[in-house]
């Protein structure tokens, strides 16, 4: 850039380059490295979604523990690597993505083995890693929550300790309102207890989360004894990362009485969509029957869903893990006639085509762009 341009416009020009050129151009001199590392510049770099967009891929394969990442371009699969992942904890295990930033949980490397969250940015090659509160109670469960703040791109950690499923009302009564709930910012660099806007005790949050927009949501359900007899009822939990409140996102009748097992929540195109499966077991007849049910979230009415499209498959059962940028499900399939491997798809439900990615176990598939939020923090880790 010519020094005879504006400083406002060398400044708009540069919020539209990729990471990798701004990197680089943080070594042309002090004023673009001062301004590529101030927190308003990864803010509004951030928020501009122009940026490539990734699937992360994580694994068994033999027993081992892998990962992969895909551009999800027009290149489609062929650009892949397989990124390089700190050492600060062992046996990681994927949390969720937001922002550009994936996290993942496990036991530190020490010999203390100490429960810990790590913070990666794939991009740039940064993370943090970050010490998580002792559970104090026993019989209890806990689960981790991740998000990045789209206002003011501070990441977040909700760590929710919850009474295990199955305990009863009795041991509940003990302990009173079983929910404990600590939030960590990385802006103060602490965890600090939240102690309003609790859930109700009777929800147990029962699965993996994904971050739409300000919002972390997971699937739940709601159990409570009515005449001695246990009742359940599906719902969705919802957590505003800017304002750190809890909320219920009921679900339509027909969706609530499904056993929790069968439901899933996942991403596409920014919206939230509901995926309900259908596990009957292997069709021996050869003949078509529907493995998933897809249900998106409309915009502004919580408890309006719509149903987008069904997957049908003959022989095989199936398992949507993510969805690509355009739309197109990414799918675990096990085929019964080679029971000894699985494989993640990508599936066309207009062709009813599926494309091989890889052969494996226990896929996850979290989508990131690429972005510069943990550049400027001094206590992150570069590899």
């Amino acid at each position: 850039m010519s020094d005879q341009l504006p400083f406002h416009i060398q400044e708009a020009i540069l919020k539209r380059l990729p990471i990798k050129s701004l990197i680089q151009f943080r070594s042309v001199s002090r004023t673009w490295k001062s301004l590529i590392d101030s927190s308003e510049f990864i803010t509004a770099h951030s928020v501009n979604h122009t940026q490539p967009q990734h699937l992360f891929v994580s694994y068994t394969d033999t027993k081992e523990a892998k990962y992969v990442s895909f551009v999800d371009d027009d290149s489609f699969p062929r650009h892949r690597f397989v990124p390089s992942l700190p050492l600060s904890i062992i046996l990681p295990k994927i949390v969720g993505s937001s922002y550009g930033l994936l996290c993942f949980q496990g036991d530190s490397a020490s010999i203390y083995r100490k429960r810990m969250a790590v913070l990666l940015n794939p991009s740039i090659r940064k993370s943090i890693a970050i010490a998580l509160p002792d559970m104090i109670y026993m019989n209890h469960m806990i689960v981790l929550g991740f998000g990045v703040c789209p206002v003011t791109i501070d990441t977040k950690i909700i760590q929710i300790t919850q009474l295990r499923w199955g305990w009863g009302n009795e041991l509940k009564s003990e302990i009173g309102n079983f929910w404990e709930v600590k939030v960590y910012k990385q802006s103060s660099g602490k965890f600090t207890s939240l102690s309003g806007n609790l859930p109700s005790i009777s929800i147990h949050i029962m699965g993996p989360q994904v971050v739409i927009g300000k919002s972390i949501y997971w699937c739940a359900t709601d159990c409570t004894t009515v005449d001695s007899v246990l009742k359940t009822r599906s719902l969705i939990m919802s957590f505003d990362i800017t304002y750190e409140k809890f909320e219920v996102v009921d679900l339509p009748e027909r969706m609530a009485i499904i056993s929790f097992a069968l439901l899933s929540v996942s991403k596409l195109r920014e919206s939230l969509v509901i995926l309900e499966d259908n596990k009957c077991g292997y069709n021996t007849t050869n003949e078509e029957q529907v493995c998933c049910t897809v249900w998106m979230m409309e915009q502004g009415v919580e408890t309006s869903f719509t149903k987008l499209f069904s997957i049908k498959a003959p022989g095989q059962l199936m398992r949507v893990v993510g969805f690509r940028r355009r739309g197109g499900p990414i799918m675990e399939v096990q085929d019964y006639a080679f029971e000894s491997t699985e494989e993640l798809v990508v599936y066309e439900p207009n062709s009813e085509l599926s494309n091989h990615l890889i052969s494996g176990y226990r896929f996850t598939v979290n989508s990131y762009i690429e972005t510069l939020v943990l550049l400027s923090s001094f206590d992150c880790s570069s590899y």
